[in-house]
């Protein structure tokens, strides 16, 4: 108790700098760890995991006459090296908080601070300095590479993209905080003008005259006389190891500047460089090594052709994302049948583990045979990539080799949305997860249509493209028929391409495919979930939104509904899903809501129209009879039916042969 008391009071003006770190002067938690030379690492090559670093003793930081906070300082500098140049697992977090252990933390977004339970909690108690690398709708996130400051939870209460003020007349230059290079931070409070500042700057340059970001709070109400600081990290599916290389902190007063010079070395980014050798002369090559150089030249040339790929000038730009194709041959085990995951007109998918990285992907395998937009479509595939959401699969890259483009995307454990659905499924959702796959995937169709720098429509939203990860969240999926187009322009007419029953009347008729015609299709993804059927099911003479629509009528809609859900389900929500897939199925693109708008419905932030104002024949495709389903195919153009939509089947581009 005695040695407590003399720590506790030495903690009113307590510093300590560490310009690299000794093995025991931390309190380590999780996988957290100090390398040989001096690093603080605080996450490494493992998943979903967190890491925490804190100063071992408590300090003392409210004046205890009169309860305000104590003025303090900090400054620290860190590196952030993502498996992938362009894809990071989450960001790093200088932390004031009450504990130094947090053993219900969630990793992931969570950053290993809080939990989906106590996340904003007021009772938590926490100041962080979060430098994120993930763009997170759930914390009203502003991008994918920020600086914010934390109250009690992950939603910001001031944040500003990753930068640093290069001059004092305020020019600003951006930062990205997942280059692997290392940066230094500022962290200064003052107690009389209740105002916390957040500086950022290369590591090499010194501290800006101008705070990045700054917070006017008093933080009396929100810490505890005595707290702890440090630093906590984690990671998502993407490996990303988080290093601090120094650190100084003082208790009302300035932190002593880091030492620059005695800090660490980062490990190298990348395999050594390996020093060339010159070769002046060869002896005399005796008959048993010609033997065994003839043998590896037949050996090479055999494997050369075997993995051989095409290359074109004009790919070299999209170098980071272009796999080899060796890559993903070893990674499916050569395209083995047992490690394929689904199989249609527009391609084959295998489950696959990249032989450098050892992540799980999925490969789908493409044929195309003429080389008309290929170019055009690589760039559009390459743009698409840069999609960050929750909810959308990431499309991590492509190759092309031999007639055949091999598209690359995040692997999703759990399959897609429509064997938990149709044909008498094994397995079924339930309606509350039923309900967060519905609204996951609407957001993620609102983060295409509105939220990214151009405008995407998907052009193929169903039931097989919504793909559920380990925790059966939907993620939107197989941007293989995607197409952007800047704001403000019009789409262009294309062919006609998409899934019967999921097709808007007006793209048939016009070939232009809109965000409108996405909501025409989310509309017929929600009647299939809430109702475990597919949208046309010519065989049994039924049209879904047909019979929705007059169970409706009859006043009894809640009979649509899937037998399988039993009778556990939310009436007022499954009614609100059938409802709202009638609205957003209707005819005339001008009625149909905007995405934004469906959003606001599910989240019951707004209430539905009247449905009682949909005409019988408003509704979208609706055909009385097995006549009046042939009558529509046969107002196709045959050059639609030609590619496969009288099946059922996607129509493929020009580029892409084969039905979907």
């Amino acid at each position: 108790m005695l040695s407590l008391s003399i720590s506790l009071a030495s903690s009113f003006n307590l510093s300590f700098t560490y310009n690299g770190f000794p093995s025991s002067n931390l309190s380590l938690d999780g996988i957290a760890e100090i390398t040989s030379n001096g690093l603080l690492k605080l996450t490494n090559d493992t998943k979903y995991q967190k890491g925490h670093a804190f100063y071992p003793n408590p300090i003392t930081f409210k004046n205890s006459v009169n309860g305000t906070a104590f003025s303090f300082s900090t400054t620290f500098v860190f590196a952030i090296r993502p498996q992938f140049a362009t894809v990071s697992g989450h960001g790093i977090a200088f932390v004031i908080a009450p504990t130094k252990i947090f053993p219900g933390a969630a990793a992931g977004p969570y950053l290993g601070l809080f939990n989906v339970a106590n996340n904003g909690n007021q009772t938590n108690h926490i100041v962080a300095i979060e430098l994120d690398t993930v763009y997170n709708t759930d914390f009203s996130d502003i991008n994918d590479n920020h600086v914010g400051v934390d109250i009690n939870g992950l939603r910001s209460e001031t944040s500003a993209a990753a930068a640093y003020y290069a001059d004092p007349g305020g020019r600003l230059t951006n930062l990205t905080l997942i280059t692997g290079q290392p940066m230094q931070v500022w962290v200064e409070y003052d107690d009389k003008e209740k105002k916390l500042d957040v500086t950022l700057a290369p590591n090499n340059i010194g501290k800006p005259s101008l705070p990045l970001l700054s917070l006017s709070r008093d933080l009396s109400t929100i810490l505890n006389p005595f707290m702890y600081v440090g630093f906590s990290s984690s990671v998502g599916s993407v490996l990303t190891s988080h290093y601090v290389l120094g650190w100084s902190f003082k208790m009302n007063g300035q932190a002593q500047a880091l030492d620059l010079s005695k800090l660490p070395k980062l490990p190298r980014l990348g395999p050594k460089k390996k020093s060339k050798f010159l070769t002046i002369g060869l002896p005399v090559i005796s008959v048993s090594l010609a033997l065994v150089t003839v043998s590896g030249l037949i050996y090479f040339i055999r494997r050369k052709r075997k993995f051989a790929e095409v290359l074109e000038a004009w790919e070299l730009d999209y170098g980071p994302h272009r796999f080899k194709f060796k890559h993903l041959y070893i990674a499916t085990k050569g395209f083995r049948d047992r490690e394929l995951l689904g199989t249609g007109g527009f391609g084959r998918v295998y489950k696959g583990v990249l032989p450098r990285s050892r992540m799980e992907v999925a490969v789908k395998k493409v044929s195309h045979e003429t080389r008309q937009g290929m170019r055009g479509f690589v760039a559009e595939i390459v743009s698409l990539g840069r999609l960050r959401h929750r909810n959308l699969v990431t499309l991590l890259g492509y190759c092309r080799r031999n007639g055949e483009l091999l598209l690359v995307y995040d692997y999703m454990s759990n399959g897609s949305l429509d064997k938990y659905l149709f044909d008498q499924p094994k397995v079924t959702l339930n309606w509350t997860q039923r309900f967060r796959v519905i609204k996951g995937v609407a957001s993620g169709l609102l983060y295409l249509h509105e939220e990214w720098e151009q405008v995407v429509i998907h052009r193929d939203v169903k039931a097989s493209n919504v793909l559920l990860d380990g925790e059966f969240s939907g993620r939107l999926g197989d941007f293989g028929l995607a197409r952007l187009y800047d704001r403000g322009t019009d789409p262009q007419t294309t062919h006609i391409v998409g899934t019967l029953g999921y097709l808007a009347p007006e793209h048939t008729r016009t070939g232009k495919a809109t965000t409108s015609s996405d909501v025409f299709a989310f509309g017929a993804l929600l009647l299939e979930v809430a109702c475990g059927r597919r949208p046309i099911e010519p065989t049994q003479d039924v049209i879904l939104v047909d019979y929705v629509f007059s169970l409706w009528l009859r006043g009894e809609i809640l009979e649509a509904r899937d037998p399988n859900l039993g009778a556990e389900y939310i009436a007022e929500e499954v009614e609100m899903v059938l409802k709202l897939g009638l609205i957003c199925s209707q005819a005339e693109p001008a009625t149909r809501p905007s995405m934004r708008q469906v959003v606001q419905f599910l989240e019951g932030e707004a209430l539905l129209p009247d449905v009682s104002s949909l005409g019988h024949s408003s509704s979208g495709l609706i055909f009385s009879n097995q006549e009046g389903f042939e009558d529509f195919v046969a107002s196709i153009p045959s050059s639609s039916t030609e590619k496969g939509l009288c099946t059922g089947s996607s129509i493929s581009d020009s580029l892409l042969s084969g039905g979907r």
